[in-house]
């Protein structure tokens, strides 16, 4: 029985999350008939993922915890690693590629990818993999909410910066950030002030929230490819720029990952640390990235291409990250008896 346990627990493990399932359903539905989600059709997609963005990110504001955050606040060398590399090094790569692949992958792919770049760390997935590996709770809290307040002005004025060196249309910056902290600021801001009322309720039904939470995304993105699909996108890219997109997401994520392992060791950050650093600093939020994504570029048709790397990225993130978190759990394990018959000093 233990075995037959064993196994089960061995296959989950390399069984697609029930998210990620329900994304490529939703890719394959918009895909196959456009028409029902694409705009001017019959389901109005467009206020009823307005009305879900602002619900969504009034729950995220009824949800934090003043008090996790000042647990959290203390570690300022693992804060300025982690943003760092989150609003630093990742942006400088996603250049690196937006600059070096033209003639290669079309346009809206290769913003596509320097958006994935431009976004604030993922906030319940990042938690949740330091938590699974053992690392610095308090801590990887902290970063994630200051990450995602934090691109809700970055990402836009990263894009901005991007879109004065280059050719296309130039993005509105002010216009998109009063958008952006009208429709995700100000709810959070609302949660942050009816928490005192609101939260035990929330708690209570944090599985609805959750579903609420992805059934939004899900929408969106289905909106977004139903648009793309409609105006003939897909048919511009050969099977190629899909390789060679899935495989600079791939190559990324390892790097971005070695990037921070190295830089805690470098720094003597402990292991608790290190693992906060690796996980926050290494995953992009599509959470925050789709709802972005859709302020930002608007009506774009192309608005399922940019979308494209985030989405291949965020399925990507969360097999190696839980790959990494049982390995840290069973370096800790080793580690811990030889610890334990080392002599205490005094």
């Amino acid at each position: 029985m233990a075995s037959s346990q064993t196994s089960d627990t061995g296959l989950r493990r390399f069984l697609p999350d029930g998210f990620v399932l329900a994304l490529v359903a939703a890719v394959g539905l918009a895909l196959v008939a456009p028409g029902i989600g694409a705009s001017g059709g019959p389901i109005p997609l467009a206020p009823i993922t307005e009305a879900g963005i602002a619900l969504v990110f009034f729950l995220h504001g009824v949800n934090l915890s003043p008090q996790a955050l000042r647990a959290g606040a203390q570690a300022w060398k693992l804060h300025i690693v982690v943003q760092l590399c989150t609003f630093g090094l990742f942006p400088l790569l996603g250049a690196l590629v937006y600059v070096g692949t033209a003639g290669f992958i079309a346009p809206e792919m290769r913003l596509g990818f320097f958006y994935l770049c431009a976004l604030s760390t993922t906030i319940s997935s990042s938690v949740a993999t330091v938590s699974m590996a053992q690392g610095n709770i308090p801590a990887a809290i902290f970063n994630v909410t200051l990450s995602s307040l934090a691109g809700m002005l970055i990402t836009p004025a990263l894009i901005a910066l991007l879109q004065t060196t280059g050719t296309a249309h130039q993005l509105p910056l002010a216009d998109t950030v009063i958008d952006i902290a009208t429709k995700l600021l100000l709810p959070f801001a609302v949660g942050q002030l009816l928490r005192r009322w609101l939260v035990g309720f929330v708690s209570k039904h944090k599985p609805v929230v959750t579903k609420l939470d992805r059934g939004v995304i899900l929408l969106i993105v289905y909106a977004a490819f139903c648009n793309s699909t409609a105006q003939g996108i897909w048919s511009r890219y050969p099977v190629t720029t899909m390789i060679i997109v899935a495989a600079l997401v791939i190559v990324m994520l390892l790097a971005v990952i070695a990037a921070t392992t190295l830089t805690g060791r470098a720094l003597g950050f402990s292991r608790e640390d290190e693992i906060t650093a690796v996980f926050c600093g290494s995953q992009k939020s599509l959470a925050n990235g789709a709802p972005i994504a859709k302020i930002i570029f608007g009506a774009n048709p192309a608005l399922g291409a940019i979308l494209l790397p985030l989405m291949l990225y965020h399925p990507l993130q969360l097999v190696a990250c839980s790959a990494l978190a049982r390995r840290y759990v069973r370096r800790g394990q080793a580690e811990a008896p030889v610890a334990a018959v080392v002599p205490a000093n005094g």
